[in-house]
């Protein structure tokens, strides 16, 4: 049974899917084929008997209506040629002729139908070399009758039937493998074309390439099959690598334009203090402090490009967050780095319960990034006022605003606009902003506020219901939990 088994899994492995799915779809169209013929023969058979039986029984009927009297011997009919009307016999319970009297056989069975032990039964016999059906029946008290007429036609319509029946279940089974493996290829033509297309994405590794789908019929949308929406599924993820590919790529080339200047001031700067004695003690001062400054600044953009190239929250590090707490912490630090700029926030009650899950630094630190964009476009004693509710969080300055030209780009990567060309900073911060109210299913948006000044928007994601985020009566809070 094991070496069986160990067959078949070799044969499967080593079969394409097309050839096994074909194979199956033949086998069981092939194994209905042959069932119904098998049961159609069975059928006209019956059938034929039957009818058969039927004519022997009205014969036997039609003798019995003449009996006349009850001496063994043939009754009716041409015995040797078996013509119509059937050929007939009597015959006693008890043995007393010879058989030779007799030109149908009699056997124990027919003494005992005769004596009333068995009821009546019909039986095939050959007579004179031929195929005959005959029926034995109580004749009266103590003698039988024995009706026969001839089966050559029956027997020649069974033969017939079945040859027709073989013919056509051969064809069927020729059939069933054509349609299975036309079928076959027809429902895994979307995983041939699936497979193809991972092939020369793996020799090419460009994402671009895409699974050709049938036009879907006309009022049949949402009913696809399970190939081509696995297909189309695909499709859907091709995009999202493309996407992803492009950013990483997109990122990758700005950050090397962006590296490539810091870099060469540092290096310079590197190759300077390298002939330290040639210089003053103030030059050598000045140029350790633009190193030093430097290397802030690359170590800031380097920690800033692996934050943006990281996708998701790290799981362990999610926690139920309060994002009150985080404020008042956010607006403390930026009052301590931004001592002339005026932070005031405004929380409501339900913004003050409001909880969500999240990872605390990351959320932080997109807060310290709006917080420090509106400080660095605020004039001196300006005020930055951050507002808190249940849906909503909003950072406002009182500076000139964004341009009409640069709204839509103020997320995108180490983009900085005309007026912030001056001003420290690598553009990365509010799409980093973005990326992590993402990550935790917030949505940020930008626009200029009335009477002056940019207002960024924090959308919050849905409240989960009350009963899902209360702790259970009675049990210890969650350790992970802010108070």
């Amino acid at each position: 049974m094991s070496a069986r088994r160990g067959l078949g899994a070799r044969w499967r492995r080593r079969r394409p899917l097309r050839t096994r799915l074909a194979v199956a779809t033949s086998a069981a169209v092939a194994a209905v084929a042959l069932l119904v013929c098998t049961a159609a023969f069975f059928v006209v058979r019956y059938e034929l008997y039957h009818q058969l039986d039927l004519n022997l029984t009205q014969s036997a009927t039609l003798v019995t209506q003449q009996r006349g009297d009850a001496t063994p011997g043939v009754r009716a009919g041409e015995c040797r040629f078996l013509s119509a009307p059937a050929c007939a016999q009597v015959v006693p319970a008890a043995p007393g002729r010879d058989a030779a009297d007799y030109l149908l056989p009699v056997s124990g069975p027919v003494r005992e139908v005769a004596a009333g032990e068995r009821a009546p039964y019909f039986t095939n016999i050959t007579l004179f070399g031929r195929p005959v059906r005959m029926l034995t029946t109580p004749f009266g008290r103590g003698t039988a009758l024995q009706v026969a007429l001839r089966a050559d036609t029956v027997e020649k319509g069974v033969r017939q039937a079945t040859w027709l029946l073989v013919t056509v279940g051969g064809a069927g089974v020729l059939l069933a493998a054509g349609l299975g493996s036309w079928v076959a290829r027809r429902s895994l033509a979307p995983v041939a074309r699936l497979t193809a297309t991972a092939e020369r994405i793996a020799a090419t590794r460009d994402a671009r390439h895409r699974i050709e789908l049938p036009p879907a019929p006309a009022g049949a949308s949402g009913k696809e099959d399970e190939v081509t929406r696995l297909a189309a599924t695909f499709n859907t993820m091709l995009g999202e690598l493309e996407q992803s590919v492009t950013a990483q790529r997109r990122l990758v080339a700005d950050a090397s334009h962006e590296l490539r200047t810091p870099l060469t001031a540092l290096r310079t700067n590197a190759e300077l203090l390298a002939r330290a004695d040639r210089l003053t003690a103030a030059q050598r001062e000045r140029a350790s402090g633009a190193l030093a400054r430097q290397l802030r600044e690359v170590t800031g953009l380097v920690n800033d490009l692996v934050e943006l190239a990281r996708d998701e929250e790290p799981r362990p590090l999610v926690e139920e967050v309060r994002p009150a707490d985080l404020v008042d912490h956010a607006v403390g630090a930026a009052r301590a780095h931004w001592p002339q700029t005026v932070f005031t926030a405004h929380v409501d009650a339900a913004g003050r319960a409001r909880t969500l899950p999240g990872v605390p630094a990351r959320l932080s630190r997109l807060l310290t990034n709006l917080l420090d964009n509106a400080a660095k476009f605020s004039p001196p004693g300006a005020a930055v006022e951050v507002y808190l509710n249940e849906r909503e969080l909003t950072v406002r300055d009182h500076g000139p605003g964004i341009a009409p030209d640069d709204l839509p780009h103020v997320f995108d990567r180490f983009y900085r606009a005309e007026a912030a060309r001056a001003l420290p900073g690598s553009g990365l911060g509010l799409a980093m902003a973005r990326q992590i109210a993402r990550a935790h299913g917030a949505e940020l948006t930008a626009r200029n506020a009335p009477g002056g000044g940019a207002e960024f928007h924090l959308e919050l994601p849905e409240p989960r219901p009350t009963a899902a985020r209360a702790p259970h009566a009675g049990a210890p809070p969650s350790p992970h939990t802010r108070p």
